[in-house]
């Protein structure tokens, strides 16, 4: 019987179904936990699934990865990509790495038996923002399953002890071009956290790190609201915009009252529609592509924004069940 933990605190979107072939249309708005875990036991339902609804942070990564063989990385933003290439360091675990980017992907294994990591490839994070996230760059949907793959295979390689595993290698794939290429790594003899004189002993503020000031962080978690606070600010009075970060056809099925649409592809053509001065709160179906909108005005300069959990479901449920869900 196999052992395996899942981390993720989303839910499951429309817009997650081209590329998370985990999930299925009738997951939509489920936990991804939830989801997938079903998913792979209807696979083999002899696994055991630990499942850990929360984000990865300096404070749990410790706890949560160190009763496994090696952690298989699938995030999509660098600080946690550092904290999670520590974390394996500081734990002796193999970090199974994984990246994509619209057209291209790439793979290797990190921190396994001598061999280099994370920090080895990149001893710096890139400047915010100088690197578009999928949201805003956008990615093949085939590509995440590919390289997903390439890391299930490696996993299991490292498992089972066979093979030749991806250390000291970084392959990478071009959809386009149809090829697969291979660059060679070294383990850096500076690196701060795996080298000859270390000089990272434990886990660092991530977000600081890659130069997201984490008050920032602290202000966009806090700033969400829930939809039974944003009935409470309506029936006040209170000044604030609703945005709904919906397509049209989603908002013909239902909408909630003041809400101006805005889709969330036509967000960047239309932010100049908005003033920064307001207090600006955004919503979608379950609350993933709201989230993306509001990093994204944070990004742009917008200070006042806040996302609704759970999205118009969760209006739904908790304010006004005349509003049909789909």
């Amino acid at each position: 019987m196999g052992r395996i933990g899942l981390v993720d605190f989303d839910v499951v979107d429309y817009t997650n179904l081209q590329r998370q072939v985990i999930h299925g249309t009738s997951d939509v708005g489920r936990k991804k936990l939830d989801s997938a875990a079903d998913s792979m036991r209807e696979i083999n339902p002899f696994i055991e699934i630990d499942k850990y609804e929360v984000a990865l942070t300096s404070e749990n990564a410790m706890e949560i990865l160190k009763d496994y063989d090696l952690v298989i990385d699938g995030t999509d933003n660098f600080p946690t990509r550092y904290l999670v290439n520590d974390a394996c360091v500081l734990l002796g675990k193999p970090n199974v790495y994984g990246s994509i980017f619209r057209f291209e992907g790439q793979a290797t294994v990190f921190a396994f038996e001598n061999g280099p990591c994370y920090r080895c490839l990149y001893p710096e994070p890139p400047p915010p923002g100088l690197v578009p996230s999928c949201a805003e760059g956008g990615v093949l949907g085939i590509l995440p399953g590919i390289i997903g793959l390439v890391q299930a295979t490696e996993a299991v390689k490292l498992i089972l002890g066979k093979g030749e595993p991806l250390v000291g290698r970084l392959m990478l794939y071009d959809a386009l071009g149809m090829r697969f290429r291979e660059l060679k790594l070294r383990k850096n003899p500076e690196c701060p956290i795996c080298g000859d004189n270390r000089t990272i002993h434990e886990l660092i503020d991530y977000h600081q790190f890659c130069g997201i000031p984490q008050q920032q962080e602290e202000v966009f978690q806090a700033g969400d609201t829930d939809p039974l606070e944003l009935k409470q600010r309506m029936d006040r009075g209170d000044r604030f915009v609703l945005i709904d970060v919906r397509e049209p056809h989603e908002y013909q099925i239902c909408s909630i009252p003041m809400a101006t649409l805005i889709p969330l592809g036509e967000l960047p053509k239309r932010v100049h529609e908005l003033d920064s001065a307001d207090e600006i709160i955004c919503h979608c179906k379950s609350g993933m592509r709201s989230a993306k909108a509001v990093d994204f005005l944070k990004q742009a300069g917008f200070k006042k924004v806040r996302n609704m959990r759970g999205g118009i479901l969760a209006w739904s449920d908790k304010v006004d069940p005349a509003v049909p869900k789909y």
